[in-house]
This record gives C-alpha cells, sequence and structure tokens, in this order.
C-alpha cells in the first residue's frame, strides 16, 4: 500500500471546507501537511512535532513547495493553541509512540483545541483483523515498543478516544499493510 493511498483518505473524510484552519500533529517530514495544503489551499495550516531536526526537514521540504504553512515544535500532550481555535486536527502514525498517559492527555488537548462541531482525525496502527496482520503488526511493536504500542495493538485506542470526551467516535476504514492493520478514525466535538 502507497502511503499516500491512506493520507489521502484520511484527508478526504474530513470533508474541509474554504478558508479552515486545521492541524496535524506530528507533522515529520511534513508529507501529510504538504498533501492537505496542495488539496485545500485556502485552509490555515498548522503542523506540530516534537524533534527538531525532522522540523527542520519539514521547514526545507514546505519551503520547497512553495507552500504557506506555519511549524512549530510542540508535543501532542501539550498544545500551544487556544481553546476552540481548529475545524479539523490530523494525526498519522504517531500515537503509538506514545505512552497511553500521553495518549489520554492528547486526545484530551485536541479536545480543548477543537472548535464546537470540529472533527480530529487519525491513521494509527490498530488491533489486527486476522492472524496474518497480527503477526506483521510485531516489526512496529519490536521497533517501537511493546509499551507504548499496546493500546493499538490491543484494539484500546478507539476507547480512549471516546473516554476523552469525543463524540461519535469510529473506526472509518481499514488497510491491511506489511506491517500490520492500519486504521483510520474520526470523532467531533460537540456544539
Amino acid at each position: 500500500m502507497q502511503e499516500d493511498t491512506f493520507k489521502n483518505a484520511l484527508i478526504e473524510q474530513a470533508q474541509i471546507k474554504e478558508g479552515f484552519k486545521l492541524l496535524d500533529i506530528g507533522c515529520g517530514t511534513a508529507t501529510l501537511t504538504i498533501l492537505i495544503k496542495q488539496q485545500h489551499p485556502s485552509s490555515e495550516l498548522y503542523g506540530i512535532d516534537g524533534d527538531d531536526n525532522i522540523l527542520t526537514i519539514a521547514q526545507e521540504k514546505v519551503a520547497n513547495s512553495g507552500l504557506t504553512v506555519n511549524l512549530r515544535k510542540a508535543m501532542a500532550y501539550q498544545l500551544l493553541y487556544p481553546d476552540n481555535y481548529f475545524d479539523r486536527i490530523f494525526s498519522s502514525l504517531v500515537f503509538h509512540h506514545l505512552t497511553t498517559e500521553n495518549k489520554e492527555q492528547a486526545f484530551r488537548e485536541i479536545l480543548r483545541v477543537l472548535k464546537p462541531n470540529g472533527e480530529f482525525h487519525l491513521a494509527d496502527w490498530d488491533r489486527g483483523q486476522n492472524l496474518l496482520m497480527k503477526i506483521a503488526s510485531l516489526t512496529v511493536q519490536l521497533l517501537d515498543g511493546f509499551q507504548t504500542t499496546a493500546d493499538n495493538f490491543q484494539g484500546r485506542l478507539q476507547d480512549i478516544f471516546a473516554s476523552a470526551g469525543f463524540e461519535q467516535v469510529r473506526r472509518t476504514q481499514q488497510f491491511m499493510t506489511i506491517l500490520g492493520t492500519l486504521s483510520l478514525f474520526k470523532g467531533n466535538k460537540q456544539n
């Protein structure tokens, strides 16, 4: 599966409207960030990551693309934005790096900075849907650690998402990959 396949699906499910304020949490080298801005040039787009070296690469990629994106250093569980600021928030393959406590805090922070009726769109590893996917996921668990990936691979991510106060939390799509099952999730902030 190509990376753009699930990232485009994540963007599409967000139903972004003109002028929306958007945040990409754990933007990494800005692959998803740039894809969003290319598809929605009128959006006001922000990206955060906790790694200075990765942000430097992201800033170079954004500059080379000719797009305008606001990038800054921050963590998912400590967002530096005011309450009710964003219409849509995205995160791709970040939450499996967080401890349960940091996941819980990140979901609360995301809910805080979302506007009423705002949405959080998440792509991350999930419980394998069959034996092959469960075996495939061992690579991610070995590389990224069993402690931080446990919530994902034991299928608890959706429950943690909902317990933070999101409404209508649901798994919207699943992709079978060589590293396991990757799921897209969506949750809404109540009006």
